[in-house]
């Protein structure tokens, strides 16, 4: 059987399908965003407390340098298998260069339940790979429009990707988890990090409200769009596993990094790109991203990167 958390996912994409008059309440969904993310940073923090000195730069700047690499590669994809414009082609790049704090949340609680070894840094991959995708596209998109005034500046791009929410919270909670502890967050503990897959679990059930949004009805004219969105997460699983593996990472790490580069964010790359790029069609990478590739990884990808992981390191 799959996580219990995934079956709240079903849930809300079932609901969606059906058209049933289920919603969760926008306050409600911030909410529970808000402490999803936090209780991520404060997660990681709390690993990496005491941890410090064990931290290996070389692994940093690879996960870095992924996410400038994936969404570099897959530009002329789009671009020319794909046949998106330029504009479009550097959006998606980004928002698949970037990742999906949802899917972290899943494959965390995924690595938990089986009892896999995670380094302590494994939770800054998810701010270290959100950051450079998006800078790389819209700096991409600039240069192929010829420097283009009425593009944001180079500053204003690094500034809004570094202050947006979910940079703030993660970054945030893990500083606040490192300097206090498990002791000093003990009074936390209970409602956070005791009720870490109930959040998740109410944030994948809307999740799955929002996708039955984005994909119905199916636009089929997108077809090559569709089968990106469906096809990548498999093969980028793949550029995760190979960089854990060959940086001799645990089994617990390589299974979150891989179901990091498998991902596509649908919270920061929106709105950066949407403020950076205003000729890119959102709707087509929300399509992409949440209606197509966050299903597939969460109800199918996982659970098969961990198989292909059990099957190359036990």
């Amino acid at each position: 059987m799959p996580d219990i958390v995934i079956a709240f996912f079903a849930l809300g994409l079932l609901a969606g399908v059906i058209k049933s008059d289920l919603k969760v309440p926008e306050s409600i969904y911030e909410t529970l965003s808000i402490l999803l993310m936090l209780t991520l940073g404060l997660k990681g923090g709390m690993a990496l407390h005491g941890q410090t000195a064990s931290l290996q730069p070389l692994e940093l700047i690879t996960v870095i340098g992924l996410g400038f690499v994936i969404p570099l590669a897959l530009f002329p994809i789009l671009r020319h298998l794909v046949k998106l414009n330029a504009s479009d082609s550097a959006s998606i790049a980004a928002h698949y260069g970037s990742v999906s704090a949802g899917t972290f949340a899943v494959v965390m609680a995924m690595t938990e339940v089986a009892g896999w070894e995670l380094r302590p840094e494994t939770t800054l991959y998810l701010v270290l790979l959100e950051l450079p995708a998006i800078v790389i596209m819209l700096w991409l998109h600039r240069k192929l429009s010829h420097g283009n005034s009425t593009q944001a500046s180079g500053g204003n791009i690094l500034h809004e990707a570094m202050t947006s929410r979910g940079v703030v919270l993660l970054l945030g909670g893990v500083l606040i988890g490192w300097l206090y502890g498990p002791a000093g967050l003990e009074p936390l503990a209970p409602m956070l990090l005791g009720g870490f897959k109930t959040l998740l679990a109410l944030f994948l059930l809307e999740m799955g409200l929002v996708t039955a949004k984005v994909c119905i009805p199916l636009p089929l004219k997108q077809w090559r769009l569709l089968a990106f969105a469906a096809i990548a997460p498999f093969m980028l699983a793949w550029v995760g596993i190979g960089a854990g593996m060959a940086m001799e990472l645990p089994a617990g790490t390589v299974l979150v990094l891989a179901g990091l580069t498998a991902s596509a964010s649908y919270i920061a790359a929106p709105a950066a790109i949407r403020a950076a790029i205003p000729d890119a069609n959102i709707g087509l990478a929300m399509l992409a991203s949440l209606g197509i590739t966050f299903p597939v990884n969460v109800l199918i990808g996982l659970p098969l990167y961990k198989h292909w992981i059990e099957g190359l390191l036990f």
